[in-house]
C-alpha cells in the first residue's frame, strides 16, 4: 500500500487545494496538515488526535480514513506492556515468620487490657447511651426537619446523575463531509456548475421560478451570469448579491466562499 503521507499529499494536489484553504475546511491547524503529509508523527500532540486528524483530512480529499487509520495502527503503534505485580503477603514461609513474630509480641505483652481500661470504655458507652436518650426526649420536634432532609437529597441526587448522564449520551454534532446544492433563479441567470472534473450544469440559462435538483459533492465551482438567484446549501438559503456581472463561487461541506470571477469555472 502507498505511504500515508504521500497519499495525502498526492490527493491534495490532485484537487489543487492549498494548504491554507485545507486548514480553514477541516479546522485542523495548518502545521499538523504538513505533519501528517510528511509522517511526522512527533510533531502531533498525540496517538489519539493523529488517528482523529488522519480520519477527518483523509476523508475531505476523498479518500477512506477508515483504511488510513487502521494503516497507521498496524505501522506505528505497539500494544504497551502491563507491568508484572508480585502478589501481595510474600510466601507461605514469610507468612508463617511475621506470625511467629507477632505471636511472641503478644505473649510477652501480657495476658490482655488492664482492668482501668475496662472501667474507662464501660463509662464511655454508658455516656453515650445517656446522651441518645436525652436527644431522643428533646429532638422529637427536629424529627420532620431531618426527614424532609434526608428524603429531599436523594432526589437531589438522582436529578443531577441523570442531567449528568442525559449529557454522556448527547452525541457529538460532525462536521458535514459533503455540500448540497440548489439554485433558485428569481430571474434568467446563465448558470455553470462543476464537482472536480465533472460538469454539473453545463452553462445554460435558468429560468426564474424553475429551481434546479439538488446536486451533492465534496467540493464545486459555480458561475452566475448574474446576481438573479438564490442558492440552497445543506438546507440553509442565502441570497446572492445583486450584480449584472459574472459572480463565482467555491462552495465546501463548512462555507460558501466568493472568488474572483476568473477564479470560476468553465463550461
Amino acid at each position: 500500500m502507498p505511504e500515508i503521507g504521500s497519499s495525502l499529499r498526492e490527493a491534495r494536489m490532485r484537487e489543487r487545494i492549498d494548504i491554507t484553504e485545507a486548514e480553514a475546511d477541516t479546522k485542523i491547524r495548518g502545521k499538523y496538515l504538513r505533519a501528517l503529509e510528511n509522517e511526522e508523527w512527533d510533531l502531533l500532540p498525540g496517538p489519539t488526535f493523529v488517528k482523529s486528524f488522519l480520519r477527518t483530512y483523509a476523508d475531505y480529499l476523498g479518500l477512506d480514513g477508515r483504511m488510513l487509520v487502521e494503516e497507521f495502527k498496524l505501522r506505528y503503534e505497539r500494544p504497551e506492556l502491563q507491568p508484572i505485580v508480585p502478589p501481595r503477603g510474600g510466601s507461605s514461609r514469610d507468612r508463617d515468620r511475621r506470625d511467629r513474630r507477632s505471636g511472641g509480641r503478644r505473649s510477652s505483652s501480657g495476658q490482655g487490657p488492664s482492668r482501668g481500661r475496662i472501667f474507662l470504655i464501660g463509662g464511655l458507652v454508658l455516656a453515650l447511651l445517656v446522651g441518645l436518650f436525652l436527644l431522643g426526649v428533646s429532638g422529637g420536634s427536629d424529627n420532620t426537619n431531618t426527614s424532609t432532609s434526608a428524603s429531599s437529597t436523594p432526589t437531589r441526587t438522582r436529578t443531577s446523575t441523570a442531567k449528568r448522564t442525559a449529557t454522556a449520551k448527547a452525541p457529538a454534532k460532525s462536521a458535514p463531509t459533503a455540500v448540497r446544492l440548489k439554485i433558485i433563479p428569481t430571474g434568467t441567470v446563465y448558470a455553470c456548475l462543476r464537482a472536480g472534473s465533472a460538469i454539473l450544469i453545463k452553462g445554460v440559462n435558468l429560468q426564474a421560478g424553475t429551481p434546479t435538483k439538488t446536486y451533492t459533492a465534496r467540493k464545486m465551482r459555480l458561475m452566475l451570469g448574474n446576481g438573479s438567484a438564490k442558492l440552497v446549501v445543506n438546507g440553509k438559503t442565502s441570497d446572492v448579491p445583486a450584480s449584472s456581472s459574472a459572480i463565482a463561487y467555491v462552495i465546501t461541506p463548512t462555507r460558501t466562499r466568493r472568488v474572483p470571477a476568473a477564479q470560476g469555472p468553465g463550461c
